[in-house]
């Protein structure tokens, strides 16, 4: 039933993705992701097989064929025992950097059969490929030469099996994904009515309808620091901050949202404020409280935020499968908002800011149009986990010096542009900043960040330098096994506790947010002080009065 040297091939494969990568694997994941890395060493396998065959090249028969599958099986059968025996030590070895317990001792057992099931699922999927393969190629044969039924049967296999998957499973699949995360995004509790602030969005003064808000908007307008905690906090007196939302289910035309959005500002005096964000939210809609809190307690509440949502999914669905949604929605609201501001008179106008946090952060870079605003920059940006696809972080990594490591580069003298980390404050340097000032926080385990696509063939350039202190030193490369690692930890990068993968915790914020607005007489012990009332063990946002 299998061919020996592809199931050698798989348990190959299997082996190696028990090694760690950048987030600790539960059995669950490591189960799924070992069943699948076999079955993709075995199907490569075949394929190479089948092409070595085709081309007539000689093969091993008979008995020469099971010595050598003999001989080859004792190296991968040493390897997948070696394998599965460290696996729970490789996994607890980034646990234990991350302050995580170790597994539980029975989670081999539940890994490997789970990874059974998987392969042999896929295998079976395989098999009834196989054989819609043969039914077409032998009735093409009936009426075309046989090589030309081969090649015609494999396209149009191949094409019933893509069409089927794409337009048929992988479509269904995000519908349905996409109306279970609006309708729980709208599920709104009867507990909690709309403001009755007539400055928050959602009231009933607002042009900004608070049942379509969906409920990261709802959690954005309603959280926050309260003006008397911020001037507790300060010992002054205090604002209250402004907090503009604008839900997808507006409207269907982003340009729409956009324009509320304005409008909402002018109607609250947003304009009138010393600091405004443009924020770009995650795929979601959701906005880290604790990024936006911390921002408000440094101005004295002095600030206001305007976010548009523009998704409902994960950020790594959205990223894959609604890439332009959050690039025009970004793009239109920095349009209106942009040249609304710029025409203001520049001694009366707030310092403008761009942020945004994973896909946020990628859609927000996108906006960024420093041709467009060569004469009247903005103040500064603040972007955190940027996406392996955003344009302008790859640009910015490029031009680093050389030596740099590809995890924290530095770029010239860090005038404009810094990255920063959780073991790298932004200001590490000591050296001024220029007229404006750009920041990228990243994580070395983030593989949000550091997702590389051509990890199918070859090692990442991150993975050729030496280990940040949250990534194992027993990180491997491994042809195609590496690029499946990397796809899982993506999906799983917010299970990291706080302070690493893609989860960023509040205190890196709050050093993000001095080193680019610079809080007029802000000193090293307020910066302390705000640490201490946010993320404490770990929550969101800052302690609220």
């Amino acid at each position: 039933m299998f061919s020996v040297l592809p199931l050698l091939a798989g348990l190959l494969f299997c082996a190696a993705s028990l090694t760690p990568s950048l987030i600790p694997r539960d059995w669950l994941m490591q189960g799924v992701l070992a069943g699948v890395s076999m079955a993709a060493g075995y199907v490569l396998t075949q394929f190479l097989l089948a092409l070595w065959r085709a081309l007539e090249l000689p093969v091993l028969k008979e008995r020469p064929a099971r010595i050598a599958h003999a001989v080859l099986a004792v190296p991968v059968l040493v390897l997948l025992g070696r394998g599965v025996i460290l696996s729970g030590e490789w996994q607890n070895s980034i646990r234990a950097r991350m302050g995580m317990p170790d597994l539980e001792v029975n989670n081999t057992a539940k890994m490997l059969a789970l990874a059974l099931a998987v392969f042999l699922l896929l295998f079976v999927i395989g098999k009834a490929i196989q054989a819609l393969f043969d039914l077409l190629r032998l009735r093409l044969a009936r009426y075309i030469p046989t090589r030309s039924a081969n090649v015609l049967g494999l396209l149009l296999a191949a094409l019933i099996v893509v069409t089927l998957t794409r337009d048929g499973v992988v479509n269904w699949a995000m519908r349905i994904a996409d109306r279970s995360y609006a309708a729980a995004q709208h599920l709104a509790d009867p507990k909690v009515a709309p403001p009755a602030e007539p400055w928050r969005s959602g009231s009933a003064a607002s042009g900004i309808d608070w049942a379509l808000m969906g409920k990261p908007g709802r959690d954005f307008v309603l959280g926050g620091p309260r003006a008397g905690a911020i001037a507790d906090f300060a010992g002054r007196p205090a604002k209250q901050p402004l907090r503009i939302y604008v839900g997808l289910a507006q409207d269907n035309d982003p340009e729409v949202r956009a324009r509320a959005a304005l409008d909402e500002m002018l109607r609250v005096g947003a304009f009138d404020r010393k600091v405004l964000v443009l924020a770009s939210p995650t795929g979601t809609g959701w906005m880290d409280p604790a990024s936006y809190d911390a921002l408000e307690y440094m101005h004295d509440g002095d600030v206001a935020t305007v976010a548009v949502q523009y998704s409902y999914l994960q950020s790594p669905l959205a990223l894959i499968f609604e890439t332009e949604s959050g690039l025009d929605q970004t793009t239109a609201l920095m349009r209106v908002v942009y040249e609304h501001w710029r025409h203001l008179p520049a001694d009366r106008r707030p310092r403008l800011y761009l942020h945004g946090i994973s896909l946020g952060a990628w859609s927000s870079m996108y906006a960024f149009n420093p041709f467009q605003m060569m004469n009247e920059p903005v103040a500064g940006a603040f972007w955190v986990g940027p996406p392996f696809t955003s344009t302008l972080w790859r640009q910015a990594n490029g031009a680093r010096q050389p030596g740099s490591r590809l995890v924290l580069p530095e770029l010239d003298e860090g005038e404009v542009i810094r990255y920063a980390s959780q073991y790298a404050p932004p200001d590490r340097s000591g050296r001024p900043w220029g007229r404006l000032r750009i920041l990228f926080l990243q994580y070395a385990s983030d593989p949000i960040v550091f997702y590389d696509p051509a990890s199918l063939w070859r090692a990442p350039e991150w993975m050729r330098e030496a280990p940040a202190p949250d990534v194992s030193p027993r990180l491997r490369f491994t042809p195609v096994v590496t690029q499946l690692q990397l796809a899982v930890d993506m999906l799983v990068s917010t299970s990291a506790p706080p302070g690493f993968g893609h989860s960023y915790h509040a205190r890196d914020y709050i050093d993000g947010w001095v080193a680019v607005t610079a809080p007029e007489g802000w000193t090293a012990a307020d910066t302390e002080r705000l640490k201490a009332i946010c993320g404490q063990n770990g929550r969101p946002g800052c302690a609220n009065g």
